[in-house]
This record gives structure tokens, C-alpha cells and sequence, in this order.
């Protein structure tokens, strides 16, 4: 009987440890669901991209999406490194990490790095540029040659000299600055317009230096350009209005102590005085605002904001607005100015953006920082999903994530064009620079979603 009642004791504390396995998986269980679906980060439809390419966007039932929830850092999951300064390059805020002589490939000698658009066409290179030094290269030997950089015109800080190399910390600062004597140039620069100089000297380069889109551009007379120095990504020397880098790249969202939603009143903002862009912006802002209040400030709408109080106007972002239209003049590739980076992520209200293909944007600026127009069929469609946001505060601040986990840095453009010159990669030549700059696909008048590049582009 004692053997009976031992067996039975045994059995249920065997079912009963079972039992309560059961229970705590299944309570663990429902635990994770219902915090993930409180932490679900909705997108709006047309938007498909994840912080990291092997993250991929979870479909939700109303059609929207959402962010892997590994997407967002916690802060304290983050190493200590990436907020020191001290593990930073150069270029970056307080950065000390300079850059070491390039290595060369043992079989060949070639040189390790990709500084080229052929080198490396998915990326601006930048960063790559920035942190070259030749091999061999030693720039306290008083046998190392200068290289002679003439600026036609323009560009007071480049005064005659070396001075701007050293002033600027150039890793490679052997060069020197010429104002006359085209003859004696290792390359010329031209900025805005070509003016010929005269015959060529063998090796010597010419640099095409363009900041403003191909509409607002002269018609290169003399094509033979080596160089290109523009806001292109697949530009040589690449220039862009701004350059975003993050302190990780693995780190893209953090988050936030702010609502950035908080007492703000107001809807959309622009600010505005060409009011007959080509890309027909003033129109779309027009009929995007019989769904939603747009406030126009300037020559072509009815509020005014003078520039003696511009700094106040543009505060009125910070407070009381929770959009602004980054609107550009011109649909062009890669053409994203100052309306953005200063405008709109400068201040705390969510930008949306006209001007680069939706894919430029992606490229060059915080990830989830901004809403494209062309990400919607229609400006109602568009004004829809404005709405959504401006109920819901959450989603709202999701597109503020993006901030404290990088900065804007200096691209150092003469400090580049000096590295670069002292490479050894082949002379090259652009055998007519306008097909480049302006040709089928660059440009559009419509949208990029309507857009048909032999009908819309330049020149055609």
C-alpha cells in the first residue's frame, strides 16, 4: 500500500510540473504578443525599406507596415564607443582618428581604395575620399612636389597658396592654390561656367565644379572635362548641400525624450518665392491644401514672413507646425539642396519632400526622417495620411528617431580635390560632359512617378 501511494504522489507531481511548464510558456507567450503589438511602429503603405537590409517590413492587416521591433536601440545596448568622440575620424565633430597611408594588393601594387565612381558606383565616397592618403605618401619630405590647382573664379576662401589646405587639417595638404598662369596648373577648376584657358598641357585636368541643377546650368562649349565636382552621387569629387553620417551605420533609431507633436496647432508650412517652378510645386501645394490647411508664406501665398525675421518665422517649425514642404524648383537626380537638410530636418517638424527620385533621398538622408510626395498617388491621398499622423502622436514621433544618432559633417572639398590628386589612378575624360550632366533621365517636369525619361528629359 506505502509503495502504491509513493507511486501516485510521484505521478501527479510529474503531471504537475507539466502541467505548470505549460502554463508559464504559454503565459510567456501572450506576454511577448501583446508588448510587440504595443510597440508596433506603423508605416503608411507605399514605404517597403527597413533599417537594415536583412531586417525585412512586417505586413500588417490594413495594408500598412512596420519596422522589425529589432529596428530600435535601447540606448543602453549601445557601446560607449560610439558616442566618444574619440573613435571618430577626423572630419566628424570633435573627431580624432586620422587616416594612414593606403595599402597596396601584394600581386599587383595596386593602391586599396575605392575613390572613383568606377571604384565603387553605389556610393558618394566621400568618406572614403576624406580619409585617403597615398601609399608611400610623406608630407614632411621636402622632396614631396606641390600639386598646382588653379580656381578661375569664385571661391574667395581659396585664397593663393597653401593656406587653405593647412587651415582646414588636410590629411593631404600638399598642394597650393593658383590664380593666374593656367599653363602651370595640374588642374583647373571650373566653377559655374567654362571659360577655355587655352591650350592644354599634357596631364593636366580639368575639373567641372556645378552646385545648381542642370536647368540652372550653362551649356559645356568645351566638352572635354576630366572631372566632375557636383551634388551627383556619381560625381568624381562628389558636393553635396549636405552629407549625413551616422556614428554606427548599424545604428540608425534611437529613442526620444521629446514629443515632438506636443502643442503644435498647426498643420503644413512652406516658405516660398519662385512661384513658377517647372516641377509645378505651387500646384501641387494647392491642391494638396483642399484637404489639409497648407500656410504659404512668401510672394506666392498669402502669409507673409520677411526676411529680417526669417530666423523667427522659421522658429514657428519648431512650434507650432508639424509639417513643412521641402519642395525643390526642379525634379532632378540627386538634386536635394538646403529646403531639407536646413529647412526641414534643421528644425523639429517632418519634412516632405519634391525634387530627387525617391531613391536619391533614401541614399542621403536619416533613415525614416521625411515623407516623399511621389510615395502617394495623389496629394488627397497624401493628405490622408498627414491626418493619421497628426491624430496619432506615436507615429508621429516615429519619424524622429533618426536624431541624435549621427550628425551633418564637413566634406572638406579642397581637402578632397588635393587627396585626389595625388592618386595614381588613370587620367580619364568625359567625352561630352552635357550627355552626363544633362541628359535623358536626369531631369523631369512631372513627377517621378509619372516620369518617362525620352519624353521629360533636358533638351528634348
Amino acid at each position: 500500500m506505502l509503495e502504491q501511494h509513493r507511486g501516485m504522489a510521484v505521478g501527479l507531481m510529474r503531471f504537475s510540473l507539466k502541467r505548470c511548464f505549460l502554463y508559464v510558456l504559454c503565459l510567456t507567450v501572450a506576454l511577448f504578443f501583446v508588448l510587440n503589438v504595443r510597440q508596433r511602429d506603423f508605416w503608411h503603405p507605399p514605404r517597403t525599406d527597413a533599417v537594415h537590409a536583412d531586417t525585412p517590413a512586417r505586413t500588417i492587416p490594413d495594408g500598412s507596415k512596420a519596422v522589425n521591433s529589432s529596428a530600435l536601440v535601447n540606448l543602453l545596448e549601445i557601446s560607449e564607443d560610439v558616442w566618444d568622440p574619440a573613435h571618430r575620424p577626423w572630419y566628424m565633430k570633435d573627431g580624432h582618428r586620422l587616416p594612414h597611408p593606403a595599402p597596396r594588393i601584394r600581386r599587383s601594387g595596386k593602391r586599396v581604395a575605392r575613390l572613383w565612381p568606377e571604384e565603387d558606383p553605389m556610393e558618394d565616397r566621400i568618406t572614403n575620399q576624406l580619409m585617403y592618403v597615398p601609399p608611400e605618401y610623406n608630407k614632411t619630405s621636402a622632396e614631396q612636389k606641390l600639386k598646382k590647382i588653379l580656381v578661375t573664379n569664385g571661391m574667395g576662401e581659396a585664397k593663393p597658396g597653401r593656406e587653405i589646405f593647412q587651415k582646414l587639417g588636410c590629411p593631404v595638404d600638399t598642394c597650393t592654390i593658383l590664380r593666374s598662369k593656367p599653363e602651370e596648373a595640374d588642374l583647373i577648376l571650373f566653377k559655374d561656367h567654362v571659360s577655355h584657358p587655352g591650350s592644354r598641357p599634357q596631364n593636366q585636368i580639368w575639373m567641372l565644379y556645378f552646385l545648381e541643377c542642370p536647368y540652372h546650368t550653362q551649356t559645356i562649349k568645351f566638352p572635354q572635362i576630366n572631372w566632375t565636382a557636383t551634388y551627383r552621387r556619381d560625381s568624381d569629387i562628389v558636393a553635396p548641400y549636405e552629407r549625413w553620417h551616422y556614428y554606427d551605420p548599424k545604428i540608425t533609431q534611437i529613442p526620444q525624450r521629446i514629443n515632438y507633436a506636443a502643442n503644435k496647432t498647426r498643420k503644413v508650412a512652406w516658405f516660398v518665392s519662385n512661384c513658377h517652378a517647372r516641377n509645378q510645386r505651387l500646384q501641387y501645394a494647392r491642391e494638396l491644401g483642399k484637404y489639409i490647411p497648407v500656410d504659404i508664406y512668401g510672394a506666392c501665398g498669402s502669409l507673409r514672413c520677411p526676411r529680417s525675421r526669417a530666423q523667427t518665422c522659421f522658429d514657428m517649425l519648431d512650434t507650432d507646425y508639424k509639417f513643412y514642404l521641402a519642395f525643390e524648383n526642379s525634379n532632378c537626380k540627386d538634386y536635394i539642396t538646403e529646403k531639407f537638410f536646413v529647412n526641414g530636418l534643421g528644425h523639429n517638424v517632418l519634412p516632405i519632400v519634391m525634387g530627387a527620385r525617391p531613391e536619391d533621398y533614401e541614399r542621403s538622408s536619416p533613415y525614416r526622417s521625411y515623407i516623399h510626395v511621389d510615395e502617394f498617388e495623389s496629394p488627397k491621398e497624401l493628405a490622408d495620411y498627414l491626418h493619421r499622423l497628426d491624430k496619432d502622436d506615436e507615429l508621429y514621433n516615429s519619424y524622429f528617431r533618426w536624431k541624435g544618432t549621427g550628425e551633418f559633417i564637413n566634406t572638406y572639398f579642397f581637402c578632397r580635390v588635393c587627396a585626389m590628386l595625388h592618386d595614381e589612378y588613370p587620367v580619364k575624360s568625359y567625352s561630352d560632359v552635357n550627355v552626363w550632366w544633362r541628359g535623358e533621365g536626369v531631369c523631369t517636369q512631372s513627377s517621378w512617378r509619372k516620369h518617362n525619361a525620352p519624353l521629360n528629359a533636358i533638351g528634348n
